[in-house]
């Protein structure tokens, strides 16, 4: 019979939480699929003759079909010796004496008979079934036997036609042969072959369900100790060790399981017997050297506390270790600094694109541009790469990427046409002139990209709740490489905002002071890609388009990019730019036109802004960052 997948028990109080009751049907639902894989796995009989005493002897299936071929023709034997005879005997006086020969031999053959009979009463047939062990190095060759007795066949024959062929023969039959084993030969190794990899496929698919279905149960275990802490924590570090150590007791369960299973039975009778021996010895031992026990055992426990503080130590390390590994990027700087280059370069790819529609695209009386933010944030890439290949290049991870890119960004062409009226002036037949509407086609080319973002392409990619706790724990430790992205304003993992006093006489201005007061509600939401409200939180342009729509001060400019931004500010110089003002900066990231805006934030005077970085926070915009990206001032229409 094939071994069952463990599955779990919860109470009904556990199954009343949401969680705890979708991990558990998940966990039987893989449990199931696990189940019906080792159903299909191959089987071997075992057949044992079980006698009263208690011995049981194995035998295999030809020496069980020979038993039962025994014993029906016994069965035949007796009934026709008990059905009547056709031709009965004359009575005579020789044949009186025969017949009384042949019953006093009756007689005593019979309680042999008999006590054979109740020989074989005693016996019972006991048949079970287990699941074959996959095929090994052994397997295979007993799979290769048929070829390996072809390839001998083969040799004989061809050495019987090379001596046909050295008596002067012609070589026409060694050729045949060749062709002919050559054909034979190609079709066993692929017979072989599809055999042999159907065993294994079999294998290895209940294999890898079964892992499934252990990961489901850890899932389940984890949602219950979650359900019964009263404090559960809220470090994704903390969670991720505390589902190793759960993961760790539930395999070490499971293996114990299997190991108690198959010994208890061995050892269990032998260490009974020995147990009341060895501690009568001991006790003696104890009685007659008191002092000696004293001694060893003051050794003993100075040893113990030696080698509790190296074990200390040591597991310290070992966790600290595996802490360590677990929230850190495990490929190298260039390959992690690369695959981010080529993230870059197919949104570089994407911006000239857009910006080469007018070209690309000619004939149009106007291009209307819905665009949101091109970027991302290089910490989410990373880390989703780590967890997804671990010590990841360059190069293996370029299908990725191009799968990512397709996700996060969507650019559509809409074409729109509008029937408009114009004035034109004509003159009457009596040289009068006068003005008619005279309609027309008005071409308009709608241009809208769309940005998931990278951070909700990456959650919905399928990640497993293990893994994306680790992405979770990457991205709160940024990898342990803080540095790595530079100044890069995305290449931020979030944190703690910066918070600004404002001065008194820069809030007198009534459409500033709506804007900041609207602004301020949302300082420490994080930084999402193509967010525009505070249900999905922001990007920057998404920040500025919603305070500009909800200050109050009548203005209403949909979404816009920064870009989009850009083109309803009258461009200032630096020196004139007051409190509410929008700023402007470029090269962010890597875009076709250097004066195109990347990056927008709200001045509210002093050297100081509000934007949305990660996560939305005051800045200077004199440090050397800021500075070095300084595109404009604008001032809104």
């Amino acid at each position: 019979m094939a071994d069952k997948a463990r599955r779990l028990h919860f109470t009904e109080d556990e199954l009343s939480d949401r969680d705890i009751r979708r991990a558990a049907k998940k966990a039987d639902k893989a449990a199931d699929r696990a189940d019906r894989a080792n159903e299909k796995l191959p089987t071997k009989r075992r057949v044992r003759i079980i006698r009263d005493s208690g011995r049981a002897e194995a035998v295999d299936e030809r020496l069980s079909d020979k038993l039962h071929q025994s014993r029906q023709s016994s069965k035949a034997d007796r009934e026709k010796e008990k059905a009547p005879s056709k031709r009965r005997p004359r009575t005579t006086a020789r044949s009186g004496k025969v017949e009384a020969t042949a019953e006093r031999l009756s007689d005593k053959l019979r309680p042999e008979r008999q006590s054979t009979k109740a020989a074989r009463g005693k016996l019972r047939i006991e048949v079970t079934e287990a699941t074959a062990r996959k095929p090994g190095v052994g397997g295979r060759a007993a799979v290769n036997a048929p070829a390996a007795a072809l390839h001998a066949a083969r040799n004989t024959v061809r050495d019987a036609v090379g001596r046909s062929d050295n008596d002067g023969e012609g070589n026409s039959g060694a050729d045949a042969l060749q062709s002919g084993e050559s054909t034979v030969r190609n079709t066993g190794n692929v017979v072989n072959n599809r055999h042999y990899s159907h065993k294994l496929k079999q294998y290895d698919k209940a294999a890898r369900l079964e892992r499934k279905s252990d990961s489901a149960n850890v899932e389940a275990l984890y949602q219950r100790e979650r359900h019964n802490d009263t404090n559960p924590s809220s470090n994704p570090i903390s969670r991720w060790r505390q589902k190793q150590e759960l993961k760790k007791r539930y395999m070490e369960a499971k293996a114990s399981g299997k190991a108690g299973a198959s010994g208890a039975a061995k050892g269990g009778k032998k260490t009974a017997e020995g147990t009341k021996s060895v501690v009568d010895k001991g006790i003696e031992f104890v009685k007659e050297h008191p002092k000696a026990i004293l001694i060893v055992g003051a050794l003993g426990l100075l040893v113990m506390l030696i080698a509790g503080m190296f074990s200390s130590c040591t597991a310290m390390f070992a966790g600290s270790g595996n802490a360590v590994l677990g929230t850190s990027y495990t490929a190298e700087d260039a390959d992690i600094l690369g695959a981010d280059a080529d993230y870059s370069a197919l949104e570089t790819a994407l911006d000239n694109q857009i910006s080469n529609i007018e070209s690309t695209h000619p004939g149009y009386d106007e291009y209307r541009y819905d665009l949101a933010e091109i970027g991302h944030n290089p910490y989410e890439l990373a880390s989703y790469l780590t967890v997804l290949f671990e010590d990841y290049t360059r190069a293996e991870v370029q299908s990725t990427l191009q799968s990512l890119f397709a996700q996060q960004y969507t650019l559509t062409l809409t074409p729109e046409v509008e029937v408009r009226y114009r004035t034109e002036t004509r003159t009457d037949s009596e040289g009068n002139d006068y003005d008619v509407e005279v309609p027309y086609n008005y071409h308009i080319l709608n241009v809208k990209l769309t940005n998931k973002g990278l951070g909700a392409v990456i959650r919905d990619s399928g990640l497993t709740t293990e893994q994306a706790d680790r992405y979770d724990v990457l991205m709160t430790t940024s990898g342990n490489r803080s540095e790595l992205f530079g100044e890069d304003v995305y290449g931020v993992s979030g944190g703690e905002y910066t918070d600004y006093d404002i001065p008194g006489e820069a809030l007198t201005d009534e459409k500033f002071r709506r804007m900041i007061t609207e602004a301020e509600k949302y300082l420490g939401y994080p930084y999402v890609w193509g967010g525009s409200s505070p249900s999905t939180s922001f990007d920057c342009s998404g920040f500025v388009s919603w305070v500009i729509n909800h200050s109050g001060n009548g203005w209403n400019v949909g979404r816009l990019g920064a870009r989009g931004l850009k083109n309803i500010c009258d461009i200032i110089p630096p020196d004139q730019a007051k409190p509410g003002d929008l700023i402007f900066f470029h090269h962010t990231y890597d875009a076709s036109d250097p004066s195109d805006a990347t990056h927008v934030g709200i001045y509210v005077g002093d050297g100081m802004m509000i934007h949305c970085g990660n996560p939305i926070s005051y800045a200077s915009t004199e440090s050397s960052y800021w500075q070095s990206h300084f595109l404009c001032f604008g001032r809104i229409r």
